[in-house]
């Protein structure tokens, strides 16, 4: 729970307290915890394919609808998590659990890799071939609850430690006030938008460790370490959590923004048939009530979905003797553009939907790595999952000169302290990424005719004569495009949802990475069946004759498609207002202060 004082003879040590916590001190503890836990799923999952089609056996497209599956549910649980952390539990404790759930997964897949029982029998012929036995159903069910302890641990953790963050710099002193002013809200902002670089670079250092170290231990000394490490890791990011304890701000928790947003709903519903006012002074306010909601401003009334400005007209009835309002019947205006936000951001927020089912192609990389020469000398050979590591590097060097060259040349011509709106920088992601789907299907055109030029079109197993390294440039066409689509998408959600709401915004974040997941297993397998009734199966086992390369392509008009459905969605988006402190009167000031202008002209607000 947040620091707090009960009588005025004690404000000097509430407010020495609260200065002693939060801030860029509880960094080291939360990045900490980010970075072993990142490390820890990125070397659980960089390599996953391979254990699941050369240990169980599995067909390709069967292991690969799988972590899709996986990563769907995955990125779904953080919407509970969320709702919990936002409702009642507060962001500290659901991210321990959330911890703990992770771990219990971790080592279930741990014991399932040690123990020669939970997994088939060594074969020499191709493992998903006919003479290789398949997993039984005790080691399926091993496994599959093993990863569905993953799966209710990442709904702790996804969309409560970026926020959690955030709240060490929301309440820094002097930032706890009721409102503050459109400079201090500035420079929040730019702490912010570091902090948000700094959690993402944080997060691909991980990333990058685990591509090498882990993968080539799964690869050469055996999948009982592979798993092990990032165990470890896990168990490390929790412990260092721990530590921080005394450091952090802790915010109670506002009570469940999906309830307050059914009310608003209902209450609209119910006064259906009523005028709306002229005058939207008229409509509901209630500074009291909304206080623990609203710590860093009001919404201001929009004029857009103005069918539920009907929940903040006062009827008979609304409002008790007492003086409280029916809630069900009624809401303030701060609560009716809660709601109006989260509707007005669903159409940009999608558009992420379509970038999550391109990442969650990896597994057929992955597969086409295996099928090239990976030797960097005579004796050693690069791990076909190693490979994303030039991905995780071109991310890192991206964000880092994104801050340092990028930014400081943009706003010499925009005026802009954050160089570029997030509007602007997820676009030029969005249009980056197209190149780098483009890019990997060249490449796979390339891979088939070296395969076919070398008689190698029907021995799956055989190596085609091609380095590896004409996949780097698609990792690193995607490493950049993610350093401007991947940070713009969160900082965009962060901003433009509701304060009370921002576990909520982190799990969009992973919700839209959930549908794209189950996205991707609906278009491979319509894929599938569609090009395999036509005699031409595109996606097969045997990718010398499968055609990936033409699915890469239909990928890419499908992004050319979202980039133009986000370009739309762009123009027709308004900002959300927030109440803003007069610096020269204390008084509030009702001025509409939008976090950025969208014509990326300077604005004094959050960036």
């Amino acid at each position: 729970m947040a620091t707090t004082t009960t009588a005025d003879g004690r404000n000097g040590e509430g407010e020495q307290k609260r200065r002693e916590k939060g801030g860029f001190k509880t960094m080291p503890f939360i990045l900490g915890n980010d970075i072993c836990d990142k490390f820890a799923s990125t070397g659980f999952g960089a390599n996953f394919i391979t254990y699941l089609t050369v240990q169980l056996h599995m067909p390709m497209v069967e292991a690969s609808n799988l972590l899709t599956n996986f990563g769907g549910t995955s990125s779904l649980t953080p919407i509970l998590g969320a709702i919990a952390a936002d409702s009642f539990a507060g962001r500290f404790w659901t991210i321990i659990v959330g911890s703990v759930f992770y771990q219990l997964g971790m080592l279930g897949v741990l014991v399932s890799a040690l123990l020669p029982s939970l997994r088939p029998s060594p074969c020499s012929a191709p493992p998903s071939g006919p003479g290789c036995q398949r997993a039984s159903g005790l080691q399926l069910t091993v496994l599959y609850l093993s990863l569905l302890c993953k799966s209710v641990g990442t709904g702790g953790l996804r969309p409560c430690v970026v926020m959690f963050g955030t709240d060490q710099f929301d309440h820094e002193p002097g930032a706890e006030q009721q409102q503050v002013t459109a400079e201090a809200a500035e420079a929040a902002a730019e702490r912010k938008r570091r902090y948000f670089n700094l959690y993402f670079f944080a997060g691909g250092v991980a990333s990058m460790l685990a591509l090498t170290g882990v993968v080539y231990i799964q690869d050469h000394v055996g999948w009982g370490w592979g798993f092990g490490i990032p165990a470890i890791a896990m168990f490390v990011s929790i412990v260092v959590f721990l530590i921080g304890y005394p450091l952090y701000v802790r915010l109670k928790p506002g009570g469940s923004p999906f309830t307050r947003l059914a009310q608003v709903a209902a209450a609209a519903y119910k006064k259906r048939n009523v005028a709306v006012p002229e005058d939207t002074g008229m409509l509901y306010q209630d500074k009291e009530l909304d206080v623990l909601i609203s710590t860093n401003g009001r919404l201001l009334h929009t004029n857009q979905l103005t069918f539920l400005d009907r929940a903040a007209i006062v009827m008979p009835g609304d409002i008790s003797a007492s003086g409280q309002p029916d809630l069900w019947r009624l809401s303030t205006v701060h609560r009716v553009e809660e709601l109006k936000s989260i509707v007005r951001l669903l159409p940009i927020w999608s558009a992420g939907i379509i970038l999550a089912t391109v990442e969650a192609h990896g597994p057929f990389t992955i597969l086409q790595a295996r099928s090239m020469d990976r030797h960097i000398t005579r004796r050693f050979e690069i791990p076909a999952a190693t490979m994303s590591i030039f991905g995780t590097m071109t991310f890192l060097v991206s964000l880092a000169l994104y801050d340092r060259a990028f930014v400081p040349l943009a706003r010499r011509v925009t005026g802009l302290q954050s160089g570029i709106t997030y509007f602007q920088r997820m676009g030029i992601g969005l249009a980056i990424h197209i190149l780098g789907v483009a890019t990997a299907a060249l490449v796979e055109t390339k891979r088939r005719h070296a395969a076919a030029d070398h008689g190698l079109l029907d021995k799956p197993t055989a190596v085609v004569p091609l380095s590896v390294f004409w996949l780097v440039p698609q990792f690193a066409v995607n490493g950049v495009a993610g350093a401007f689509s991947s940070v713009a998408h969160m900082e965009f959600l962060y901003d433009q949802s509701p304060e009370s709401m921002r576990s909520t915004a982190a799990a969009l974040f992973c919700l839209s990475s959930s549908i794209g997941h189950y996205l991707s297993t609906v278009l491979v397998t319509v894929v599938q069946r569609t090009t395999r009734a036509h005699g031409n199966d595109w996606l097969q086992d045997n990718i010398n004759r499968g055609r990936i390369d033409n699915y890469y392509w239909l990928v890419t008009c499908l992004m050319v498609l979202n980039l133009g459905y986000y370009l739309i969605c762009f123009q027709f988006y308004t900002m959300k207002p927030l109440e803003m402190a007069d610096e020269k009167d204390d008084h509030d000031a009702e001025c509409e202060l939008s976090a950025v202008q969208k014509n990326g002209t300077s604005a004094g607000g959050v960036v």
